[in-house]
């Protein structure tokens, strides 16, 4: 039943049920009734208290049967109030958890984009300088707080001109584009200033593309050390001449020099490559061609002494072994 419709039934009920409360308590005052031993009036009087009441009564009870939105709201109300702020309680807390996620979704959209233009620009070849890839290395020694900012400065303004030379190719180096934090920059010249000797390294923090304004890098320095030797053996590999080919061969060679570049990198080099004497390779190959069986260590020697910052330059070696 419709709002409307309740309230016309029950005006009309209330028409109906008045109507007869009055007819019944004109009829019992004129008949000078008496009830409980009451006077005839306060009979009246009692007759039309009850009448009210049961009028009341009857009008509660016929609302609450024709309206379910009435029973509910009589009965349950208080339910559905603690019901409601419980879920309001939930709906607050869930649309934190949704701005979360929305603030989450946002920063991976903005990741996957920029992923996509790094994944885009590699297929096309415009990135010109790799995530961590080095803009300058220099060795300093003895340096003082009277000359340290100096020096750091000169390591900055060579990493510009490498870093401008790669993303603006032709263009003459008039600006810095290479930006690095200044609290970085501090730290950086605190810890070198102690007269020892340090390997300063310009890393870039990303990719970049040609053409891009800016470049934004960060500095690492190293205890300038011996890394290698010279004739000290690297790293070692063992081998079966019967299982070998040229294709198999050369193979093994890439893996003793991946496993030479992991070493000296475990050591503290800055190298990103060995360099290896070719005769000694096509020696290598030589050698292994013509044997049909036996067990073979094939080493990686080092041709100098190398710091941390020097390029590691390794021959090839070979020898037989027990299988």
């Amino acid at each position: 039943m419709t709002g409307w419709q309740l309230i016309i039934f029950l005006l009309l009920l209330g028409g109906v049920l008045s109507t007869l409360g009055d007819l019944l308590g004109s009829k019992i005052g004129k008949a000078r009734l008496s009830i409980f031993k009451l006077r005839p009036r306060r009979t009246a009087v009692l007759i039309t208290i009850l009448t009210g009441s049961l009028i009341s009564a009857i009008s509660l009870s016929l609302m609450l049967l024709v309206s379910r939105e009435l029973r509910v709201g009589l009965f349950e109300l208080d339910d559905i109030q603690a019901r409601l702020k419980e879920s309001r309680v939930g709906l607050l807390s869930l649309k934190k958890q949704r701005e979360t996620l929305e603030g989450k979704i946002k920063k991976s959209e903005k990741e996957l984009v920029r992923l996509g233009k790094d994944l885009f620009a590699f297929r096309k070849g415009e990135v010109v300088i790799a995530s961590g890839q080095s803009l300058a290395t220099f060795t300093v020694k003895g340096l003082n707080k009277s000359n340290v900012k100096e020096e750091v400065e000169n390591i900055l303004r060579r990493a510009n001109l490498n870093a401008f030379l790669r993303v603006m190719p032709g263009k003459a180096p008039n600006r810095r584009i290479v930006l690095v934090r200044k609290d970085h920059i501090e730290r950086l010249e605190e810890k070198i200033a102690d007269k020892r000797e340090w390997v300063i390294n310009i890393r870039s923090a990303g990719n970049i593309l040609l053409g891009e304004s800016y470049v934004y890098a960060f500095p690492e320095a190293l205890i300038n050390k011996n890394i290698v030797l010279e004739d000290e053996v690297i790293s070692s590999i063992k081998i079966f001449a019967d299982k070998l080919n040229l294709p198999s061969i050369q193979k093994q060679v890439k893996i003793l020099l991946a496993s030479t570049l992991a070493e000296v990198k475990k050591r503290g080099s800055l190298v990103t490559e060995i360099q290896v004497d070719s005769k000694s390779i096509k020696k290598i190959v030589n050698q292994l061609g013509n044997r049909k069986d036996g067990a073979f260590l094939l080493e990686a020697i080092s041709d100098k002494n190398s710091d941390t910052a020097e390029i590691i330059s390794v021959s090839l070696r070979i020898k037989r072994t027990s299988s």
